[in-house]
This record gives structure tokens, C-alpha cells and sequence, in this order.
């Protein structure tokens, strides 16, 4: 297998035979097996293959791979919670994260509200982003106030 941008900014996949146009990286399981079972996607949304875990592979193509991943999936860990309101089923969202504040919305919180563990909660907004409160001990007193009264 070969992934490499041409032209530049698109994605390509070259294994044995074929080439794949505009290939797309997506966790398949990532709260289930975080950091495994990475799915290419081509142009259609179709599985192209699956790389059960993806740091058996070359270090050139891990980092295609996760500069690939970076650009479709914002991470970010929330410090806290500014104001939340739920209207006809979905949850707007406005939090301070270490990458400054963001604003998102979150549907049905009972599949993208995720506890992770006793304290550790993410979110998983309409566009596929995470955001994650590691421990919700640690919010200030407002924060917790706001989350508790959501999930």
C-alpha cells in the first residue's frame, strides 16, 4: 500500500493493481478501540480497506494518516462549560477548550455524549468533532452546574 498527495492537497491510494482518487481516513470503532481499526474511504464513502492498526504501518504513510485524521477531526479538551441550551432534540454548546473557545451542537446526547468513565465524558458534535472533559471533577463549580443539568 502507498498513500501520497497528488496533486497537492488530495490523497491518493496505490495497492497492488488499482489507484484510488481523493482516499479519506476514518476511525471505524473510535471510542471502542481508540487509535485502531483506521477505514480508507474512497470519493463515494466506500470502504476501500481497513488497517487494523495503523502503527504497524511505515512511518511516512503514519503521518499522512494522521495529518489526514487532524485536518477531519478536531479534538479538543474542554476547561469549561460557558452556556448550554437544548432545543427539539439537539444541544447547543459554547465552552472554553485548551484551543480557545468553540461553539457546537450535539444530537440525541444519549449516543454523542460518551462517558469514557466515572468522570471522563465526550462529546461528539454533528461534524464529527470531539470534545472531551477528562475529568468533570475538575470543572468549576458553574460548569458542573450546566452539566449535570444536561447529560
Amino acid at each position: 500500500m502507498r498513500l501520497f498527495y497528488h496533486p497537492q492537497g488530495r490523497l491518493r491510494l496505490e495497492k497492488e493493481d488499482r489507484c484510488w482518487l481523493d482516499v479519506r481516513p476514518v476511525w471505524a470503532s473510535p471510542l471502542s478501540y481508540p487509535g485502531r481499526y483506521l477505514a480508507l474511504l474512497d470519493s463515494k464513502d466506500k470502504e476501500i480497506l481497513m488497517v487494523e492498526d495503523p502503527s504497524t504501518l511505515p512511518q511516512e504513510t503514519r503521518e499522512i494518516l494522521l495529518n489526514e485524521l487532524d485536518r477531519r477531526y478536531l479534538s479538543a479538551r474542554v476547561k469549561s462549560i460557558i452556556k448550554v441550551s437544548t432545543e427539539f432534540g439537539s444541544t447547543y454548546w459554547k465552552v472554553s477548550t485548551d484551543k480557545g473557545e468553540k461553539e457546537f451542537i450535539t444530537q440525541s446526547l444519549q449516543e454523542n455524549a460518551q462517558w469514557m468513565g466515572p468522570r471522563q465524558l465526550l462529546l461528539i458534535d454533528v461534524d464529527g468533532n470531539r470534545f472531551e472533559i477528562s475529568d468533570t471533577d475538575l470543572l468549576d463549580e458553574r460548569s458542573q452546574q450546566l452539566l449535570s443539568a444536561t447529560v
